[in-house]
């Protein structure tokens, strides 16, 4: 019997966890960074232990930090998450030799499947198709380049002990070769603490397909079908769903059996994935093994009824799988997306603060599939208002899940999430996933990691503002001033009239001027009541026209710090518009469709310096990050989009490059600093400039 967890673990999949293992009366613990004293997984445990810093590494990977927190705590066994020690071999056999149970595969399975090369000759061994290429020791330079010449153009460099799209890198031609073997063996030693790599074909318009299995100590394995993860943005899964579109029976049933195949051939135990990536004419080849529980879980979940993570537990105490493969089937469809703290305009670069607005459609925190048929909308997530996004950790901060009988409506169901989704104080993705579950290719399911590259103009294309938003902006405002809309004014003044809200005026005429900017547009409006009648009057020339009737009312939906939502509901010439809005710090913004349009009432502050871009010369950091590589010195020439340096952020590197051509005049940072978001990097003195 189980009696207290620890989860290794943060965010959301600590919360997540801690769900199931309440609701099966199991105590939990929580282990937290300096970054996360206050996060929202360390109140969802009955107990929290401090581990060390903010950093990674001076916390969630601290093995001995972790094994002495569950002695400490009385916990009698560890689960992992994904990230950090999941597929830690060591870490595995830490919990072994304290007497704790890792719920996770024995270590030996981690070990067979960490490496990735050594993994390709397994499985090979057991039938499992494989990508051609090289997967052997040899990690020569010259050794690898000819390698990849004869496997033939364009390849994929990618770390052996990898996983998560950290350490890959595409390479189009030989002369690129070098430098992203260099680069990707970097990221790979930051990542995993080993710079081996394997060099394979890359197929064009691939799909990315793993199966779901579970495995008992009875040596019975089972799975529990297919996600198709395939919309992927720098290597990293954006969406996944359930059951896979267009993936036929026999398919099915051919690539579970290979995944239960590649879990025999380790004598597997516990939740893992086996992901194929799968050619256009159904041909699919191993890819990896991910010997733990996965970020797409709850799609799978959704779809069959099972919790994964009560499997889990279950296995770990030494019971067998309640169901054999004949007794398992799987209803509706179930998409997950991803919710990021970045900026999908800027190059999917993350971004950090704090969140003052966070607000969920209506959902659950922890569901099964239903069985009813109407949709069903679930919210994983490890974030509260007020919380901090830091630079230390993924930038995923939710999944937003979904379940309806059909993938259409699976589809229309995400966007209405979407769209009840109000996360403010750090660029998000919500817009862009808005744009993706409208993008045609993917409701016509014509799936392949490289979508959003081949529908980038459209999925970034400009946005009309709607019309109605500038009234909605102005009524903000007045509701910011404590003006309200009435039918009339009020035939009962209240016992203190100085506290009315009603904008009655002497003359019974109320006129006001006010001006507001949205980006670099300037409108200004004149107000005019005249007995119950507000009428907005837009500038000369501006494009809302000529004058509109507008009327509204107000209800408070949250209210955080400084910072409320309010569901308008907005008449402009008798057109009702159903509108949230969230105000903060002087701001208005509104929600519509996805998309947050942010306006400012407040003139004097928006005439500052102009932002510098960039092309004088100055070179400024695009996210906050650790610099850790100089390839330039003082005194240098450079030609511009030459690289300066590399900033490592959110366990991805980014190369920084010259603006402009010319003299590296100062270094501002060194090797191992870290810098935040908009700071000045290096100065660039242009070729001519005195």
């Amino acid at each position: 019997m189980l009696d207290t967890l620890l989860i290794a673990n943060r965010g959301e999949i600590a919360c997540r966890i801690a769900t199931t293992a309440k609701r099966l009366g199991i105590r939990t613990v929580a282990i937290y960074s300096d970054a996360d004293a206050q996060s929202r997984h360390v109140d969802s445990c009955d107990v929290a232990v401090h581990v060390g810093g903010s950093e990674a590494s001076q916390s969630y990977l601290q093995i001995e930090k972790i094994i002495a927190a569950a002695q400490k705590t009385g916990a009698q066994a560890i689960h992992p998450g994904y990230g950090f020690l999941a597929e830690n071999e060591a870490f595995a056999n830490a919990c072994k030799d304290a007497g704790i149970l890792f719920v996770g595969p024995p270590a030996q399975a981690i070990s067979a499947m960490g490496d990735k090369s050594a993994a390709k000759s397994l499985m090979k061994a057991a039938g499992v198709p494989l990508v051609p290429g090289y997967h052997g020791d040899n990690q020569e330079t010259e050794f690898l380049k000819q390698q990849a010449d004869e496997i033939g153009y364009p390849v994929l460099i990618k770390a052996a002990a990898g996983g998560g799209g950290m350490g890959m890198r595409i390479v189009e031609n030989a002369a690129q070769f070098e430098e992203a073997l260099l680069s990707c063996k970097r990221e790979a030693a930051a990542s995993f603490g080993n710079d081996r790599v394997l060099i394979e074909r890359y197929l064009l318009k691939p799909r990315h397909i793993e199966i779901q299995i579970m495995a008992d100590n009875d040596g019975n394995v089972v799975h529990l079908f297919e996600r198709d993860c395939s919309v992927q943005r720098r290597y990293q899964k954006v969406i996944e769903e359930a059951p896979a579109p267009g993936i036929s029976p026999e398919m099915r049933q051919e690539m579970g059996a290979a995944a239960i195949a590649a879990a025999r051939a380790v004598n597997y135990v516990g939740a893992g994935t086996v992901e194929f990536i799968v050619e256009p004419d159904g041909r699919f080849y191993f890819m990896e093994m991910n010997t733990r529980l996965q970020v797409e879980h709850p799609v799978t979940e959704m779809i069959t009824g099972l919790d994964l993570v009560e499997w889990q537990l279950n296995i770990a105490v030494g019971q067998p799988l309640p169901y054999s493969q004949d007794e398992l089937s799987f209803t509706g469809h179930a998409i997950e997306a991803r919710i990021y703290a970045e900026n999908p305009d800027n190059h999917f670069l993350p971004s950090t603060g704090q969140l003052h607005t966070v607000y969920w459609p209506p959902h659950t925190e922890f569901s099964l599939c239903p069985k009813e048929t109407h949709s069903y909308v679930r919210v994983d997530s490890g974030i509260r208002a007020g919380d901090e996004i830091s630079p230390f950790y993924d930038p995923m901060v939710a999944k937003l899940i979904v379940h309806a009988p059909s993938r259409r409506e699976a589809i229309t169901s995400m966007r209405q999430a979407l769209a009840e989704t109000y996360l403010l104080g750090v660029h998000t993705n919500i817009s862009f996933l808005y744009r993706l579950f409208s993008n045609q290719d993917f409701i016509d399911a014509h799936l392949s990691t490289g979508l959003i590259e081949a529908c980038h103009d459209e999925l970034f294309a400009p946005q009309p503002t709607p019309d109605h938003l500038l009234p909605t902006a102005v009524i903000s405002r007045l509701i910011c001033l404590g003006i309200a809309s009435s039918e009339s004014p009020s035939d009962e003044p209240p016992q203190d009239p100085w506290s009315a809200t009603d904008s009655w005026r002497i003359n019974n005429v109320l006129q006001r001027t006010i001006s507001l900017i949205k980006n670099d547009e300037i409108h200004t409006v004149q107000l005019t009541r005249k007995g119950a009648d507000w009428t907005l009057t837009p500038a000369a020339g501006d494009r809302l026209g000529t004058s509109h009737t507008i009327r509204w009312e107000s209800t408070l939906l949250a209210e955080s710090q400084d910072s409320k939502l309010l569901q308008l509901h907005v008449d402009i010439d008798q057109i009702r518009h159903k509108i949230v809005v969230a105000l903060h710090d002087q701001l208005i913004h509104i929600f519509a469709a996805g998309n947050v349009y942010t306006y400012s009432v407040d003139l004097p502050n928006l005439y500052g310096e102009q932002e510098d871009t960039g092309q004088d010369g100055g070179l400024k950091a695009p996210m906050p990050g650790k610099v850790i590589a100089l390839e330039v010195q003082v005194g240098d020439e450079v030609e511009a989009g030459q690289k300066i340096l590399t900033l490592e952020a959110m366990k991805m590197e980014h190369s920084i490059d010259a603006p402009i051509a010319g003299t590296v005049t100062e270094l501002l940072y060194a090797v191992g600093d870290q810098v935040q978001e908009g700071v000045e990097l290096a100065i660039i003195e242009a070729k001519g400039d005195a």
